[in-house]
């Protein structure tokens, strides 16, 4: 059996920025398991009590991201008792900036989830998402800060999700086989458009895992149909990869990429392509 470790994950707010380094560090050491144990919005003396109780029973790594001293003190006295690793993730960054600006944090738990205009920036994003996915309502896509384009199985929803939660209007179109594009799209201008492509082996394989997972008579069609026929869906790619050189749109082959890997990706293009517009437009002012 592969060993383990307990890693128990401390935040005063939702966690996310803790779980997200902590599975950062914990990917590199594959020969071991880390056996998460996360304890989100401890904000109070009571609170903590439970935490510490928890730490107690199966001793490990602790990392926080904690800013009220008193949680504090408490914790890395606990921590201190058990002979178990303690860390705030956040204090090196906070250090470093205190030299820098010459100023002291705030200290408030959860700032970075505050009703700022960023906040219902990524809200407007998701609403706009999800009434422009899988082709809805394609006569706005002019509205959208990018167009996703791909056959099935190319993660374009849940890569436009994502982006969504980073504050970018994405709307998905699918290319299906003797369907043509949406009419406008090749006029696109505001919009960055991206291609999203992947070998036709990973796109026959995800789409006989989908066929599995269906009942009934659709299971039949598509069986028979093209949707897994191998050269069929080689001709699907060869297609998608024309459309997109032929306007010019960059493409990204997902086969071996993450969602947010696709997604950094593509948030750097849609930097570039914003400067570019921007840089147009001052030309023909």
């Amino acid at each position: 059996m592969t060993p383990s470790f307990h890693f128990h994950l401390v935040s005063d707010a939702t966690g996310e920025t803790l779980v997200s380094v902590a599975r950062a560090a914990a990917s590199q050491y594959q020969s071991v398991t880390a056996v998460e144990h996360v304890y989100p919005l401890v904000r109070s003396a009571r609170q903590l009590e439970r935490v510490l109780e928890e730490i107690s029973s199966d001793p490990g790594i602790v990392l926080y991201t904690l800013v009220d001293e008193d949680l504090i003190a408490t914790l890395e006295s606990h921590c201190a008792e058990l002979n178990s690793p303690c860390l705030s993730v956040l204090e090196p960054v906070f250090a470093l900036m205190r030299s820098y600006l010459g100023a002291e944090q705030n200290k408030q738990p959860g700032a970075q989830h505050s009703l700022n205009a960023n906040y219902f920036k990524r809200i407007d994003a998701l609403n706009y998402t999800m009434a422009h996915d899988d082709g809805q309502n394609a006569h706005e896509l002019q509205d959208a800060d990018v167009v996703l384009l791909g056959i099935s199985r190319t993660s374009k929803t849940p890569t436009s999700i994502y982006l969504a939660n980073r504050g970018v209007k994405t709307a998905n179109v699918p290319l299906v086989p003797g369907v043509p594009p949406p009419a406008g799209l090749d006029g696109l201008k505001r919009p960055l458009v991206v291609g999203l492509i992947a070998t036709p082996e990973r796109i026959v394989a995800i789409r006989h895992n989908r066929v599995l997972g269906l009942e009934g008579a659709m299971t039949g069609r598509l069986q028979e149909g093209s949707y897994v026929d191998p050269e069929a869906v080689a001709e699907e790619v060869k297609d998608s990869r024309r459309l997109c050189a032929r306007h010019g749109w960059p493409t990204i082959d997902v086969t071996r990429r993450s969602i947010e890997e696709t997604a950094a990706s593509i948030i750097a293009m849609l930097t570039e392509h914003r400067a570019r517009r921007f840089a147009e437009s001052i030309a023909t002012t």
